[in-house]
């Protein structure tokens, strides 16, 4: 196969419609059914799920493609465009970004998405005082998205740029240049990471923080990005072409990267867990006291067991590692249960004193809209990742080892 004519196959126009469509309808009925259980709260509520999901598929993508110019291999080489597709979707999100904005300035009958942005809250709060002296507070707030987003965005732009003139030059000095920029830019990405996972997720509950919150973010973003590209090189592998590009040692690095996440992201939950109950403070542990009674138990039961135990055992094969279809299956697995994940993490943050926690009713009001918003906003993230998809040819042109990263070989040493 010519690899200067492998492109996003024409499928690919039908399924980018489909999410277009499918993405603004499920916006749509989420906006009504969040508007229509508890008001406009919620709607920010169950936006910040479907906006934090989307995020970490862009940045996450961003990290592993940092991480593929760092370290070479072909698992990297041929799924470079695909990243690359996903990092050109960060204006997008960037647009997405500003409902949240507006969410600091809504605070109807007293309640808010985050707490230290109502200022009748915070006068009645000396800690919510203190805090919103240096941190906490809106226009801090709104620079900080700002430079996450500019920080990510010209990582992005310089690495698919430096791509673009890699095909169309083949310079080898253009190589070195995206590894330099890859060391210094996942040192930037931790940071950027960190900080905003505390600004958009740990600050739903001020008066709680864990130094794990950031770990749990970047291990979250790139797991979820992972699996999406492997979702990705599943289904092109199965379109014309596809089978001579993407082959079962490339898919067995992929899965042996999913499995490493996978167990890395549980490490750093069960550590969390761990020291917040052992050390047993009252301003630590009433973060687990609201996860784990009034039927959220059985929501962390579910994530235990489908977000780490079973994708754990199933990962441990090494055939089914190397067999497409079946690593394609575990990824989307891993893909819805990144959304109950975070339902889980942001939902209870709603808890209010004197609720017992979760209620049968909550059922509606937390996850149907939450996973309809996530639906919506992912499909319409869908349709522009398709539309960057299709710009480019699927592999990198320009790279040096592609002949290599290409050949078939009976075993992988």
């Amino acid at each position: 196969m010519d690899a200067t004519t492998y492109t996003a196959p024409p499928v690919v126009d039908r399924y980018r419609t489909r999410a277009l469509l499918v993405g603004v309808v499920f916006f749509l009925l989420a906006s009504v059914l969040a508007f229509a259980l508890g008001g406009p709260v919620q709607f920010f509520r169950s936006y910040l799920v479907g906006f934090f999901f989307c995020t970490g598929l862009a940045v996450g993508s961003l990290v592993w493609l940092m991480l593929g110019h760092m370290t070479g291999g072909a698992w990297a080489l041929v799924l470079r465009r695909v990243l690359e597709a996903s990092t050109r979707t960060l204006p997008l999100l960037a647009l997405m970004f500003i409902p949240l904005v507006v969410s600091l300035f809504v605070h109807p009958e007293g309640h808010s998405l985050y707490e230290w942005s109502d200022p009748h809250q915070v006068e009645q709060d000396a800690v919510l005082q203190y805090k919103a002296k240096y941190y906490l507070n809106a226009p801090f707030f709104i620079i900080r998205g700002v430079f996450y987003f500019l920080i990510w965005g010209v990582l992005a732009y310089l690495m698919n740029k430096w791509s673009a003139a890699q095909d169309a030059s083949g310079d080898p000095r253009i190589r070195s240049r995206m590894q330099d920029l890859s060391g210094p830019g996942i040192l930037l990405f931790g940071l950027t990471a960190t900080f905003a996972s505390v600004d958009w997720g740990m600050s739903l509950e001020p008066h709680w923080f864990s130094t794990m919150y950031g770990l749990l973010a970047m291990a979250g973003w790139g797991l979820s990005a992972l699996a999406f590209a492997i979702t990705v090189a599943t289904f092109l592998s199965r379109q014309e072409g596809g089978e001579h590009v993407y082959a079962p040692r490339h898919f067995h690095d992929w899965g042996k990267l999913l499995l490493a996440m996978v167990m890395l992201y549980a490490y750093f939950a069960f550590s969390q867990f761990l020291i917040i109950w052992s050390g047993n403070l009252p301003e630590e542990n009433t973060y687990y006291l609201r996860r784990l009674r009034g039927g959220w138990e059985y929501v962390g039961l579910a994530i235990i067991l489908f977000h780490f135990a079973l994708p754990f055992a199933l990962l441990l094969s090494r055939g089914l590692k190397r067999a497409p279809r079946m690593l394609g299956r575990v990824a989307v697995l891993m893909l819805l249960m990144r959304v109950v994940d975070l339902i889980f993490l942001f939902a209870p943050a709603a808890h209010q004193e004197g609720q017992e926690g979760f209620r049968a009713a909550d059922f509606a009001y937390h996850f149907l809209p939450m996973v309809a918003m996530t639906v919506g906003l992912g499909g319409i993230w869908l349709w522009h990742f398709i539309t960057q998809l299709k710009k480019r040819p699927l592999l990198p042109l320009g790279a040096p080892d592609l002949k290599e990263a290409l050949a078939v070989e009976e075993e992988h040493h």
